[in-house]
């Protein structure tokens, strides 16, 4: 592993937290990572010069993907990834029957951001809206290394969304600079050591995610003990499971907004406020706005107590129908439904968070409206129910929730892993730390 000598410093660019789904930055903002550093680079033995440069010398060469549709994909599927404009993730799109490259290059999305990334060696293709950086002086420059100094400027730089980064847009905005090879191979080194190990960290995010998901089919239809099942309205359960509606078992209700046009329902708030984007499979602790105590008794908001079970109703995408609990006592707007067990000895709250979590999708159909699909108290009354007695409901909820705080432990560990990282980057990319100033241990 590898530690730095001496005081640990912590020190990171104001604006290094990424920002998904961003194009190029308006003029004076951030345009050419001027003011990062760059001024120290030539007195550490750094070269100071520009993309444009760069490609005008012939030490790199700059181009665009092909179209490739999803139809394109359909048609010859296979095992080559095919990398499009996303800023999420890697940029996957899709996997193919052909590839473009079979080397090591920079690639940027054109349309969705501008983020840059690393593809090592393998055979991959890019769509038209991406473009790609080839290190063709491979005595001069690294590409992972080329790639970690563009990633560190676009991670500094404000977007708008008039224009794209198109590669005469590369050119023109992005400066550049870098130490001997050697140093840009150990910091290399340093970063994608750092890297890797967020990767290993995304790897058993996702294992532990597809293991509660086929726990929760294997529980919600099967139950612990082995019994035969019997066919409901929400497909096959375990036959001893009690079946009814929600409503039958559960009190539903909603809350409500202050209006925003009496400062005295907003200013100087303490009362949580849930609002249904803040519903995300999760324990609520705390929300954007607050609410005053004035605001709560002249609106239909009212106060749900800590472990109440809330549903989003409607909102945007994928919103309606997510559930959560809350860690607080709090309010929420007319658009979250509580949902109270009646008789928490025969079923809980818990219980009934992971079942609507596994019947999402279905809860999803329930949702009605002319623009947008949305749902009502009435629905959710209405939603068939399947659950055990309360010590299977323990057992089922104990399974669930160690995996919940499985993956709760290794997201933990890659939000750490990634401030690292962009502290490293900062620091390694305008000189304030060399890599002479790392220790390496086994």
């Amino acid at each position: 592993m590898m530690r730095k000598a001496g005081t640990r410093k912590a020190v990171r660019s104001e604006r290094q937290t990424e920002r998904g789904h961003r194009v190029r930055c308006s003029p004076g903002e951030g345009d050419s990572g001027e003011d990062r550093g760059m001024s120290d680079h030539a007195q550490n033995g750094w070269i100071k010069t520009s993309i444009r440069e760069l490609e005008h010398a012939g030490d790199i060469v700059l181009g665009r993907g092909k179209v490739i549709s999803q139809k394109d994909i359909e048609a010859d599927p296979g095992d080559y990834p095919v990398y499009s404009s996303s800023a999420r993730g890697n940029g996957e799109f899709g996997r193919y029957g052909k590839y473009m490259f079979d080397e090591e290059l920079v690639t940027w999305s054109v349309d969705g951001g501008g983020k840059f990334f690393y593809r090592p060696k393998s055979r991959y293709s890019i769509t038209n809206v991406s473009g790609f950086l080839r290190v063709t002086a491979k005595e001069k420059l690294d590409t992972y290394y080329t790639w970690a100094h563009l990633f560190s400027i676009w991670l500094t730089m404000t977007f708008n969304y008039t224009e794209k980064l198109h590669p005469s847009i590369l050119r023109e905005r992005f400066s550049f600079a870098y130490p001997p090879l050697p140093e840009q191979k150990k910091i290399a080194h340093i970063l994608s050591t750092v890297q890797r190990a967020i990767e290993a960290q995304e790897r058993i995010i996702q294992t532990t995610t597809e293991l509660k998901k086929a726990l929760m089919h294997k529980l919600f239809t099967e139950g612990l003990r082995n019994e035969p099942q019997k066919q409901t309205e929400i497909g096959l359960v375990p036959e001893s499971w009690g079946v009814c509606k929600v409503g039958e078992v559960a009190k539903i209700q909603s809350g409500g907004t202050p209006t925003r046009e009496a400062a005295e329902n907003w200013i100087g708030g303490t009362i949580p406020w849930v609002k249904t984007g803040e519903i995300n499979y999760c324990v609520i602790h705390n929300t954007e706005e607050k609410i005053t105590p004035t605001g709560l008794a002249n609106s239909a908001a009212r106060l749900f107590p800590k472990g109440t079970l809330l549903m989003a109703m409607y909102g945007q995408g994928i919103t309606r129908g997510r559930v959560g609990l809350l860690g607080i006592e709090a309010a929420t707007n007319q658009a979250c439904a509580s949902i109270t067990p009646t008789d928490k000895k025969r079923i809980s709250s818990v219980f009934l968070y992971y079942f609507f979590e596994y019947h999402y999708e279905d809860l999803r159909k329930l949702g009605h409206g002319a623009n947008q699909r949305n749902m009502n108290a009435a629905l959710i009354r209405s939603f068939p129910l399947a659950f055990p007695k309360q010590d299977e409901q323990t057992a089922v909820v104990t399974a669930f929730e160690s995996l919940d705080q499985k993956r709760a432990l290794h997201e933990r560990k890659k939000t750490q892993l990634q401030d690292l990282f962009r502290t490293l980057l900062h620091e390694l990319m305008t000189a304030k730390t060399r890599v002479h100033d790392f220790e390496f241990t086994a």
